[in-house]
């Protein structure tokens, strides 16, 4: 027995490694250490702030003495000199700094305080009167950039301080504020500059030159004033602004090829900064945390000498990744190996697709500072796309078995007709309310031509008001021969199943067989003939034809309908019936008499009976069959409204189903597996659906949050973006190509087809979310007539829509005002948007064309 299984799963093994193999090498292959100029680790000064990743001076929490005198032994390895931004925090620095022999250049923090700033000014002056290994003092840190206050008064705390101080005294701001200021330079000893091309959008291959440039202009301006770099350098982490990305890579080469550079240029400089500074994200936006040469736990993020890795911790992902994708990688190979190599590998690839996503995602704390709202955010995050991917696998598995399956192993044919003496008898039931009578008598009339002996039809109206709609089907009722019966129920329950039931007490004592046909269907003489031999077995449940319709062949928004429905008959039919886990439908389905009888008949507090007697057909043991060839026809929709109502219903009714069936698709039942499976997971593309509708609605409260309040939102970063529009673009992809695959359609029709579906996205969710909160629904029948509208009834159907569409128009357009058309991060933000837009310029398109003459 052990033998014989492991027989088995070897090819599956041998996939599994085989592919593993392939993914982490994928890894290596993207995560290849680049080569950069090697350069000696001397540093002439740096940047210093000395809050750890637990610590903000905006919160009032301060490094030890401990943990600056670590500080300072780390950058003592590189550089003798560092600069401080603020005489009120963090002064033990100084003489720490002293007893190391490292110089400081001190600052006082400026900006619209005057109070503070004034006890910033007098503590600067108290340590330069302490300290003589101040060597610089710089009075405001881009005050005049951030508008803080106007150049003549930073100009009074220069004054003041120069004639107190016995060092050069300067202010720092960007090179093209000391341009626009040539008056600032006569107050001040020297320039002390900030040299930062990240900031104005320049790629990382032309920053140094672009800084040496910049260092120039400002020496031709003012040849007579040294300039002093006081911040120069480049984020591993930031949104990306123009050509400049914000990476490990791109940081260590920036400074390797700047310092390559210094040993030419012999400039004076502070590298920007020694220590990556979390607190920094709610005054910079999240660039400003990842200045550093080292992390907040003060490890080098770096090297300054060798290859560097475009991801450190890129190992550890890939083989997280790879592990956890094992065992389901063996089983996909072992499972699914009559789908042949190709249906093996989309899963596969799929499949490793989404672990790799949620690895990656569960390892964005390790790449960046979290905060307690970010860490929310993740987890949210990481739900969705958990969910998502459970979502894309069900497709995968759909797509998957109906494009590389060789052939389908249940696949069943029209049966051979009995002789008249052998015939079973059929009851065939045809329940109406509120229809056309024209409709429901050419429906009639199909069925009076059954090339069939044994059988009668119950036509039940019920709850039909108007005289004028059920009167002429009475009329005409009794014109037919007598085993045509009619019925009006002036006040029934139950909707339709309610009728059907009425209809199942009034069937002939004979009959063996029950016949569903809607009001609109015209069906074919061959219908049961063809059909019902397939009940002397005695395991057979149901016959079921698909659903198929006429009269839509002249206006393109019936061919929409057409082909939209087509889809899950010819696809979605196809994979489950496999299985025996038919999603079962009203119209044209034979049903066994005793089994419907011993179940209790339809089930009255759900409005998809028709589904609800599948599975319970199927929870007790019985065999569903498809025949996939046409037997009747019926219309389509009238309109888009009517279209968007029936599938609503059809979600709202998945819902109650799946609630009240819960216990057995879980527990103890008859159900196999796949056939759990199936009915468990059937519906998941209705919850995306719905997930969707709250990802979108999340979408434009996050945007409303990042305008109003940038210091306290911000966006996500791109590995948390990129996912999201991977899943929405295959998802989009796999049905035009399934369409392709199974169905002789125009691309024409394949549009018109997806823009249905699409359309109907929204329709789909409130059904899901109502099914899930609500018990009961009302049946709503679908209409097949048209009427004409007021200019608000060709609105009113797709109000909920627009309203989300325009919501989703001026987020994005206020997003790429407020930060700028060149802003990647802002651009794939607004990327995802459009797309989630996509199904709601889909219902206004549906709705257009629907009411076209």
């Amino acid at each position: 027995m052990i033998v014989s299984w492991f027989r088995k799963l070897v090819p599956g093994l041998a996939f599994a490694i085989l592919f593993s193999a392939l993914h982490f090498g994928l890894w290596a292959l993207a995560n290849r250490a680049l080569p950069l100029i090697s350069v000696k680790p001397a540093v002439n000064g740096f940047a210093y702030s000395g809050y750890r990743g637990n610590q903000s001076p905006l919160e009032g929490q301060h490094p030890s003495t401990a943990e600056l005198a670590q500080d300072l032994d780390l950058m003592h390895k590189h550089t003798r000199h560092i600069r401080m931004y603020s005489s009120l925090d963090l002064n033990e620095v100084v003489p720490l700094a002293a007893r190391r022999n490292m110089n400081v250049i001190a600052g006082a923090w400026i900006d619209t305080d005057n109070q503070k700033n004034t006890r910033e000014v007098s503590a600067l002056l108290e340590k330069l009167e302490n300290y003589s290994n101040i060597d610089r003092v710089i009075v405001g840190n881009e005050a005049l950039l951030r508008n803080d206050l106007p150049v003549q008064s930073l100009i009074g705390y220069l004054d003041f301080v120069r004639e107190h101080s016995n060092v050069p005294v300067s202010t720092a701001e960007p090179w093209h504020v000391w341009l626009k200021h040539p008056e600032l330079v006569k107050h001040v000893d020297y320039i002390a500059v900030h040299l930062l091309p990240y900031h104005e959008g320049v790629p990382v291959e032309k920053a140094v030159q672009y800084t040496i440039e910049r260092y120039n202009q400002l020496m031709q301006a003012y040849p007579r004033k040294k300039i002093v770099i006081t911040e120069v350098g480049w984020p591993s982490r930031g949104p990306a602004i123009g050509a400049s990305v914000a990476s490990e890579v791109n940081q260590a080469r920036f400074i390797r090829e700047f310092l390559a550079r210094n040993s030419i240029e012999d400039l004076d400089f502070y590298l920007m900064e020694a220590f990556d500074q979390p607190w920094k994200v709610a005054l910079e936006g999240w660039a400003g945390a990842y200045w550093g040469m080292y992390n907040a736990d003060r490890h080098q993020k770096y090297s300054l000498q060798g290859a560097v890795p475009p991801n450190t911790r890129w190992i550890a992902k890939a083989t997280w990744s790879s592990l956890l994708a094992f065992i389901p990688l063996m089983l996909i190979a072992w499972r699914f190996k009559h789908w042949g190599i190709g249906g093996v590998l989309s899963m596969a690839v799929l499949f490793q697709a989404c672990i790799t996503t949620l690895t990656i995602a569960w390892n964005l704390p390790g790449d960046y500072y979290y905060t307690l709202r970010d860490f929310v955010v993740l987890i949210g995050l990481i739900l969705g796309i958990a969910l998502t991917s459970m979502v894309l696998m069900i497709y995968a598995a759909e797509f998957s078995e109906v494009m590389f399956k060789p052939a389908w192993r249940r696949l069943f044919k029209r049966a051979q007709p009995l002789p008249a003496d052998q015939e079973l008898f059929v009851s065939i039931h045809l329940a109406c309310y509120n229809e056309p009578p024209e409709m429901v008598i050419a429906t009639i009339d199909s069925l009076r031509k059954l090339n069939y002996s044994r059988y009668e039809v119950i036509v039940v109206d019920n709850n039909t008001k108007d005289e004028a709609k059920w009167k002429p089907l009475e009329t005409y009722m009794a014109t037919m021969p007598d085993h045509f019966h009619f019925y009006h129920l002036p006040s029934w329950p139950g909707f339709k199943a309610g009728a059907l039931n009425f209809a199942l007490e009034k069937t002939h004592p004979d009959a063996q067989v029950v016949g569903v046909v809607d009001a609109d269907y015209v069906v074919t003489p061959d219908w049961l003939s063809d059909l019902v031999p397939h009940f002397q077995e005695s395991q057979v449940a149901v016959v079921q034809a698909p659903q198929a319709h006429r009269e839509w062949e002249n206006h393109f928004f019936h061919r929409m309908c057409n082909w939209e429905f087509e889809g899950f008959f010819r696809i979605g039919m196809h994979h489950r019936h496999e299985r025996n886990a038919l999603i079962q439908h009203g119209t044209m389905t034979l049903i066994r008499r005793v089994s419907l009888q011993t179940l209790g008949g339809w089930s009255e507090w759900c409005i998809c009976e028709d589904t609800e007697l599948g599975l319970r057909l199927l929870e007790n043991n019985m065999e569903l069959r498809y025949i996939d060839e046409t037997f009747g026809r019926g219309l389509t929709p009238a309109n888009f409204k009517a279209l968007k109502s029936q599938r609503n219903r059809w979600a709202f009714g998945a819902m109650q189903i799946l609630k009240h069936h819960m216990p057995k698709l879980l527990g103890k039942s008859s159900l196999n597996f796949s056939q759990r499976y199936h009915f468990l997971t059937g519906w998941f593309g209705w919850f995306g659906e719905a997930l969707q509708l709250v990802f979108t609605i999340g979408s434009i409260g996050w945007t409303i949050a990042m305008l109003a309040f940038p210091k306290y939102f911000s966006l996500p970063v791109v590995v948390m973006i990129v996912p999201i529009l991977c899943f929405l673009a295959i998802k989009a992809i796999l049905g035009p190509v399934l369409y392709r695959k199974t169905m002789h359609c125009s691309w024409t029709d394949i549009f018109g087809a997806s823009l249905a579906s699409l359309g109907l996205s929204h329709a789909i969710a409130r059904g899901i979310i109502n099914g899930l909160t609500h018990k009961a629904g009302v049946f709503v029948v679908t209409n097949k007539t048209k009427a004409k509208l007021s200019n608000w009834q060709l609105i009113d159907p797709i109000k909920e829509e627009l309203l989300i569409l325009v919501s989703l128009i001026l987020s994005a357009a206020a997003m790429l005002y407020a930060r700028g058309f060149s802003n990647l991060d802002a651009q794939l933000w607004v990327s995802m948007l459009a797309l989630q837009s996509l199904p709601y310029w889909s219902a206004l398109a549906c709705q257009w064309i629907s009411e076209r003459k």
